[in-house]
């Protein structure tokens, strides 16, 4: 069979044969003049930008996934979707020249001892298969694949291996010393062309995170190799195996972005990075490395700018809970505790608050260890142990410039607790975060740590522990249901009748078939009302603590995550991963 290009009138026609498009539209994209970045495009990537009403999907664009799909019908192929993740970029890159993929318009995806499996972006041009059979020795199977996914999947993979390969002969790495200098990323240039091969890792690294939504990035340095983790939504995910020469040359130059001792590899240090998302909005990333058995092991934070612009609704506070926080948040002096493990939250929801309390008329500062998100709106100040600031100093200093709210980044020790006390007994509102199970806890820590039962009754306004569950992903979720058993379980003590609809995971390509895409907050409230400060005591019973602060509207993490099942937010299963138990409430 001879090859056959795929040319946009011929596309136009046969979508019209097969009652995808209207006659009309095939008459004004032919007739219309593209420009030169439109004639580049491959015709299906051009077609679907043309956002043509779909005749066989109402109220539908036809798209280039809908278009891609059709094709693959066409032509008797699999469709298939890329994903990066799931890819061992420097064997797939080996199959071919980067030039032969270019050429034919292809993509190696998959490598087994006796197949390859070929994305291809033009199904018709088969004349390519004999050559790659006979040079690899393995029989080929073609797939089809979104052609923009392919040219851009075929650029990068390209450049990352090229890149590894050259790194692996010894690069060097560069950068800047000046705290603000924005790191520009989106710079993948032509694999054929003359790149720094740690610049363009490092650019991949951070800018692939950014598209995945990663909110932390590892580097975990091993015997031969390392490799490279992401957060996402909770979750770690593997990404790549880098050569351990390599992975050393990214933490160094990451280092140097950082303003970090490059030399000093046997000590902890920690750093921050300013730069853009692909989508131009500036985002800031903390750094911290530990030396581990193999090299030095990094971890990366990034905290997204647009948390400080989130509504309580947007983090999942709303309803009962949100009345309750605000009406601590709204009083002029005391203590306001939230509590959590680390990566529930804790910080956001601070921020954010912080950030409806920072008016004009207010002194709002804080003492952070690190400073997680540069805010104007604030005072900001860090922890600095070589020269003697910790918490406990950092809030005397603070109490002599004339503050109206406090933040504490955290409650470690006596001296820190008792200064927030001292600040809170003096008129000042102090908001802070503790590292406990659940709300009721945190009074029994902060005694442990030595604090008088009366000066919490004093000054302690209320807690709030909280957790953050996966939500469904809107484009996938279904219907599903649970067992009475199980929702009981769910909602103890509490009697809440059972919903009668509730969604499950399926999982998709906009999340990443994993049934879930972002994340929102559950929460427990506890408020210090006269009734539950009669429950402190140098010997204070928690159980008892916790009944007269569900007794006083109170509800447990558990029931707050059965209300966002209710909901249709989440599922049973990913509630029950995260909150404790509601046992010890019986």
């Amino acid at each position: 069979m001879s090859d056959r290009v795929l040319d946009l009138r011929s596309l136009l026609t046969d979508l019209h044969k097969t009652h995808r498009i209207r006659r009309e539209d095939v008459n004004a994209l032919l007739g219309s003049t593209r420009s030169r970045e439109q004639a580049a495009m491959h015709p299906i990537a051009y077609i679907g930008s043309q956002k043509l009403d779909d005749l066989t999907r109402p109220g539908k664009h036809l798209d280039e996934m809908a278009l891609t799909a059709w094709l693959a019908e066409q032509a008797g192929l699999t469709l298939f979707h890329i994903d990066p993740m799931k890819m061992q970029v420097a064997e797939l890159a080996d199959v071919m020249s980067y030039q032969f993929a270019k050429r034919h318009d292809l993509l190696c995806v998959k490598i087994t001892p006796d197949e390859l499996l070929v994305a291809v972006g033009q199904p018709f041009v088969t004349s390519w298969e004999e050559q790659l059979m006979q040079i690899t020795q393995r029989r080929v199977r073609r797939v089809m694949a979104m052609p923009s996914d392919i040219e851009r999947y075929r650029v990068e993979f390209y450049s990352l291996a090229r890149s590894i390969s050259g790194a692996s002969g010894g690069a060097r790495s560069s950068g800047v010393a000046n705290f603000e200098q924005l790191l520009e990323l989106g710079s993948l240039k032509d694999p054929e062309a003359n790149d720094q091969h740690i610049v363009n890792l490092v650019d991949w690294l951070l800018q692939y995170a950014f598209d995945q939504r990663a909110s932390d990035i590892h580097i975990e340095p091993r015997r031969d190799k390392a490799r490279m983790r992401y957060r996402i939504d909770g979750l770690l995910h593997p990404i790549y195996e880098f050569p351990a020469n390599v992975a050393t040359a990214i933490v160094s130059r990451l280092k140097i972005l950082g303003r970090m001792n490059v030399a000093e590899k046997r000590k902890p240090q920690d750093g921050r990075i300013k730069t853009k998302t692909p989508d131009g909005t500036e985002a800031e990333l903390r750094l911290s490395t530990l030396p581990t058995a193999f090299g030095e092991k990094m971890v990366m934070r990034i905290f997204d700018p647009e948390v400080l612009l989130r509504s309580f609704d947007d983090l999942g506070l709303n309803g009962e809970d949100l009345a309750r926080w605000q009406q601590m948040m709204q009083s002029p002096n005391g203590i306001i505790l939230v509590t959590g493990p680390t990566g529930s939250g804790k910080t956001t929801t601070l921020y954010s608050s912080l950030k409806t309390l920072a008016t004009e008329e207010v002194n709002v500062s804080t003492i952070e260890d690190p400073i997680e998100m540069v805010e104007e709106a604030f005072n900001q100040t860090q922890v600095q142990h070589n020269i003697g600031l910790d918490f406990a100093a950092g809030i005397r200093t603070l109490m002599r410039q004339d503050p109206d709210i406090i933040m504490v980044g955290e409650i470690r020790d006596l001296e820190t607790a008792q200064m927030a006390v001292q600040a809170a007994l003096t008129g000042h509102l102090v908001i802070s975060t503790l590292h406990t199970n659940d709300a009721p806890t945190s009074m029994s820590r902060l005694l442990d740590l030595g604090i008088p039962s009366y000066l919490l009754k004093a000054t302690v306004l209320g807690v709030m522990a909280q957790r953050l569950v996966r939500t469904l992903c809107p484009h996938c979720k279904q219907p599903g249901e649970i067992s009475s058993k199980d929702w009981d379980d769910l909602v103890k003590p509490w009697k809440v009748a059972k919903p009668a609809k509730m969604f499950r995971a399926v999982g998709c390509l906009e999340c990443r078939n994993t049934g879930y895409m972002g994340r929102q907050g559950i929460y427990e409230i506890l408020t210090l009302s006269e009734t539950v400060a009669q429950q402190i005591t140098p010997d204070t019973d928690l159980n008892a603590l916790r009944q007269t602060a569900m007794r006083e509207g109170m509800r447990t993490l558990r029931l707050s995550g059965a209300k966002k099942v209710a909901a249709g937010l989440t599922t049973l299963e990913e509630v029950l991963r995260v909150a404790p138990p509601s046992t010890k409430y019986q």
